[in-house]
């Protein structure tokens, strides 16, 4: 951990000392209490945990601070789009609702969140949900929530990226043990395809389930698919962000994606001292599968159950170094090896100079290459024989 993440998980735990975790019960079927608390048994995961020292970055369309449900939840974050209006504008109302979802506190009838004690980190990269900042400020975004200190960093978007920047900054995640989850898309019933980012190795890509614990048509499939969360009667603003908030009796990949992210965020909180492996390890061999396949391209490994990680203990967290998955991808990345240090040794007036310049061109052969040891050793040899040949020759 860096010295900056150190500080920043200081800072946030004695302020989330200083919060109080929804504990009462609350009537079924609202904003403050959606049907997947049940199934989840919040109430029972909010006795061990609310989230409390995760930051989970939402790279969205910004993050209203001051509603009701997120005060005291944001960081500062960045705005990284070219209307530079700073990244607690939301003129679109989708990262606030993303952010809600994973760290709503149900205050003033606003949403109530998965994981309440978590803070969101804020990364605007689109104005609303069509217009696109670009692809260097995406990538930008995901570098700007590592360097920040996010453990988690929640995509519940697609656009067109660029391969190789994006390649760059999922590297640059994974090195620093941060989990990434983005939405599978919502074109399941037309042109089917995961998009991008979830599309790629390093994203843990999040498709959509209904109440019955089935995928919904419009939730993206493929063998990407990692995943599966509620997607289906999520609470949002079904107005405007300054409107109350509703279920929303259809949504998306995106509020799946925020969910899976209040998993983790849970699941870490508990287990402060797990690596992203171990997290990401626990929450697919503990996900909901309805039958004995190991996985299909509509749930991925199944639906996230962190309540039974977090009450029933179930789950192996196993290897810290291991990935469950991308394993070629991430070892792959390994860091080239840090030269070792030059031990330090007494002078000695006896010992022969370092090779200057003039000896190191001698050692090179035209084309500047250094030739083997054993190449040069042969010569010295033949050379010597050569020479005690011609000198018997000359006596006889």
């Amino acid at each position: 951990m860096t010295p900056t993440r150190r500080a920043l998980a200081t800072t946030l735990a004695l302020t989330t000392a200083l919060a109080t975790a929804p504990t009462a019960a609350r009537a079924a079927e609202t904003p403050q209490y959606p049907w997947y608390f049940d199934t989840l048994r919040v109430e029972e995961m909010w006795e061990h945990t609310t989230g409390e020292g995760v930051i989970v970055a939402v790279i969205d369309s910004g993050v209203d601070a001051t509603l009701p449900e997120l005060q005291g939840r944001v960081l500062e974050g960045i705005d990284l789009t070219a209307a530079e209006a700073g990244a607690h504008t939301d003129t679109s109302g989708h990262g606030s609702d993303m952010a809600a979802l994973i760290a709503g506190t149900g205050t003033g009838g606003g949403m109530q969140g998965l994981a309440p004690g978590a803070f969101i980190l804020p990364v605007r990269t689109i104005v609303d949900r069509i217009n696109f900042s670009g692809e260097e400020r995406f990538s930008d975004g995901i570098a700007y929530a590592v360097e920040s200190g996010a453990r988690i960093i929640n995509i519940s978007q697609s656009a067109g990226v660029s391969e190789e920047e994006l390649t760059e900054a999922l590297a640059l995640a994974a090195r620093h043990d941060v989990l990434i989850f983005a939405g599978t898309g919502n074109t399941g019933e037309s042109d089917n395809r995961v998009a991008a980012p979830a599309s790629f190795s390093g994203v843990i890509a999040v498709g959509a389930v209904n109440r019955d614990s089935e995928h919904v048509p419009y939730s993206s499939y493929g063998p990407q698919v990692t995943l599966a969360a509620p997607g289906n009667d999520i609470p949002g603003h079904c107005d405007n962000l300054s409107g109350p908030v509703c279920v929303r009796e259809e949504g998306g990949t995106s509020s799946a994606t925020a969910l899976a992210s209040a998993s983790a965020a849970l699941i870490w909180s508990q287990n402060p001292d797990w690596t992203k492996n171990q997290v990401l390890r626990v929450m697919l061999n503990t996900a909901e599968r309805p039958d004995d396949q190991r996985r299909d391209d509509f749930t991925g490994y199944g639906i996230v159950r962190p309540d039974r990680v977090i009450v029933d203990g179930e789950g192996d967290p196993g290897d810290p170094d291991s990935p469950p998955i991308f394993r070629d991808w991430e070892a792959a990345l390994v860091s080239p090896a840090t030269p070792e240090p030059t031990p330090e040794t007494t002078p000695d007036d006896s010992a022969e100079p370092a090779p200057g310049p003039e000896a190191e061109a001698a050692a090179t052969s035209d084309d500047g290459s250094h030739l083997p040891w054993i190449v040069g050793g042969t010569a010295a040899v033949l050379l010597v024989g050569l020479t005690g040949w011609l000198l018997l020759r000359r006596r006889a």
